[in-house]
Parts: structure tokens; sequence; C-alpha cells
């Protein structure tokens, strides 16, 4: 069984991006709704995945992934998700033992700015940068599954924290 194991964090200001040594265009899709799963389409340059995760909002989740044929993940891209797609640039920051994941969303979800950190377990130790902000690991609204059903342009002030 694989499981992930995952934190997810409001990005504040842009210091971050002195220390990214990796930038990364995706663009993915969503082909379920609701249920107990999100499956999704990724592409990443010239490779694509198909990823199952687990639907609960939290710290742990049950997570596969395949490799996929490019054009194949473009047609379903294309054909079968909803809309609207995420698109993102994922900005990879290492810090002491662990990788940072910042993605800068793209189109109907652009403004948004939120931080990702892999960990081994749900209580390990790691490193807060000055420009993390608030935890949002908790919060559905945050998952990209949930920015496809309602993008972070149609969120209101109150949302948006402001």
């Amino acid at each position: 069984m694989a499981i992930e194991v995952e934190r997810k964090f409001l990005v504040v200001g842009e210091a971050w991006r002195a220390a990214a040594t990796e930038r990364i265009a995706m663009r993915q899709g969503y082909l379920t709704r609701e249920g107990p799963s999100s499956v999704r389409i990724r592409i990443t340059g010239a490779e694509a995945r198909l990823n199952l995760k687990s639907a609960e909002v939290g710290t742990t989740r049950l997570e596969f992934d395949w490799e996929v044929p490019r054009a194949e993940a473009e047609q379903i891209l294309d054909r079968l998700c909803h809309r609207p797609l995420i698109e993102k640039v994922r900005h990879l920051v290492p810090l002491g033992a662990h990788l940072w994941e910042v993605d800068e969303f793209a189109g109907d979800n652009a403004g948004l700015v939120v931080a990702e950190i892999e960990l081994g377990h749900a209580d390990e130790a790691f490193a807060r940068p000055d420009w993390l902000g608030r935890e949002v690991t908790h919060e559905r609204r945050y998952y990209n599954q949930a920015l496809v059903e309602h993008p972070f342009r149609a969120w209101g002030a109150a949302e948006r924290g402001g």
C-alpha cells in the first residue's frame, strides 16, 4: 500500500524564489468530482502520469501513480477532464533534509501560491522557512481537485483571507 504524508502551507512574499533550484510547468485534470478517490492525469514536460489518491483531507492519504504515454494524456486532458484544468509552475526549493514544492498557479487559479512538503511520517520535524505562511493541510479548498470545482479567481475576499 502506498501512503503519502504531506503538509500544505500558503506562501508569504517572494523570498522563496531565490532558493528555487528548478521550475516545472504542469498541466493536470481530474476525471472524478466526488467519491472515495481522486483520479488525476498530469503532464510535466515530456512525462505524463495517471494518479489515484484517497479523497481524504489531511496529512496522510493513499496514493498510486503510473506513467502513461504523453499523447494519451493529452487526449484525456483535452476531452475527458473536468474544467478548468489546473495550470501551475512547480518550483523546487531544497531546505535542510527536505524538498519543498512551491506551486504557483495560473489560469483560473492565478494568484494562489502553495508550498507542500512530503514527510516520512506525520510527526516528522522539518525546517520552517520565513516565507512559510498559514498551514492549510486540513482545508479542502486548497486541494487541486477542489480548485477545479471552485477556482481561486471565484473566491470572495473572505475566502482569500482579505
